[in-house]
């Protein structure tokens, strides 16, 4: 049995399937529409969605399967204090794989530590969104016919985003990946992913304080939203709500053969001036979301019926349990609920969270 917490838990060629599995169903529906029969998907969203719940239930609906669930948690025993590892051991009573949402950090993965049943994280805090990473994946690949050789230029909120710190653990395993970070240095991507990914991988990179600039140089221009809900400080969120909008005198710029992606919804950092632009592919991507979706399921299944697990599921990672210590991250589901504290150590020998990425308090 197998989880989605990360992207990086799947392999190259593991996503190289997914992807062609994908494709597969686009060209062939019918053939796919009774392939989970008899299976229940749950859904646990303890988070506001709009395009990842229903792209997780159109998936399962269209695999001839079924769905239960959870759309907001103070509709579940959530709301009595029920912990996020009990939610799931109730749910492994009920249904055969998992969709979970969380605004706390790590929550996914804490639920893997006593689920029979695979989990897939669909989002947890600021932390990761593997399924959009796939999502985003299948639509460049859709898009630009490769995922290699290609410059990705990253907009707006680079710091909370969890789209894009995913999105860049996973483009930097395909060959001569380059980025372009373009936000206010509020919003900077945090330095331990410069330092973790970029440095340790040689991977190139440069910093950019506006998009004219550099549009013309970039295949791929991945917008994101100022996240007003991740901020404490709402006039910090007021500075630079507005820093980087992207509008179709921008677009001329740009090269002729690239592509606009945006994990939405989007507020007003793409102008609507842009919508009818061949290049902005947000709204085929949401389409390419419910497919990827339908192949990982489909995938995922068919590993726990192969490999299936008795009892309670070891751990993925091989972190070190440290429970006299304290993740630092203040979104942490270690900080918030009674769970190991798991630790992993980096090659210049610090100890993260493995939960959050944070250091050790």
């Amino acid at each position: 049995m197998k989880h989605l917490i990360d992207p990086t838990d799947l392999s190259v060629q593991e996503i190289s399937e997914i992807i062609a599995l994908a494709q597969d169903i686009i060209a062939n529906r019918d053939k796919y529409s009774e392939v989970c029969r008899g299976k229940k998907l749950a859904t646990l969203f303890y988070e506001p969605s709009t395009r990842t719940r229903l792209s997780f239930t159109a998936a399962m609906m269209e695999l001839g399967g079924n769905v239960l669930g959870f759309a907001d948690a103070k509709s579940s025993s959530v709301s009595k204090g029920e912990t996020v590892q009990d939610t799931v051991r109730v749910i492994n009573c009920f249904a055969d794989i998992i969709a979970m949402r969380h605004k706390v950090e790590g929550a996914p993965l804490a639920a893997t530590d006593v689920s029979r049943t695979p989990i897939i994280n669909a989002g947890d805090g600021s932390h990761s969104h593997p399924t959009q990473t796939m999502t985003d994946l299948l639509t460049i690949h859709r898009e630009l016919g490769t995922l290699n050789n290609l410059t990705i230029g990253l907009v707006g909120d680079l710091k909370y985003g969890r789209t894009v710190h995913s999105l860049i653990k996973a483009m930097t395993r395909y060959d001569n990946t380059k980025f372009v970070l373009i936000s206010p240095p509020e919003l900077a991507l945090p330095d331990y992913i410069k330092r973790d990914v970029f440095d340790r991988l040689g991977v190139e990179y440069r910093e950019s304080n506006d998009i004219e600039s550099v549009i013309s140089d970039v295949d791929i221009l991945y917008m994101t939203r100022v996240q007003q809900e991740r901020f404490t400080d709402l006039e910090e969120y007021e500075r630079v709500k507005d820093c980087f909008i992207l509008d179709a005198e921008k677009m001329r710029g740009a090269k002729e053969h690239m592509a606009v992606l945006h994990p939405l919804p989007r507020v007003n950092e793409i102008a609507i001036d842009v919508d009818s632009d061949p290049r902005a592919a947000y709204f085929r991507q949401v389409e390419n979301g419910k497919f990827v979706r339908m192949a990982l399921i489909y995938t995922l299944l068919k590993w726990a019926e192969e490999q299936p697990v008795e009892g309670e599921t070891p751990r993925l990672r091989g972190e070190e349990v440290h429970n006299d210590w304290q993740c630092s991250g203040r979104q942490c589901i270690s900080n918030a609920e009674d769970v190991d504290k798991l630790f992993h150590k980096t090659e210049d020998g610090e100890y993260r969270c493995a939960y959050c990425e944070s250091k050790v308090k």
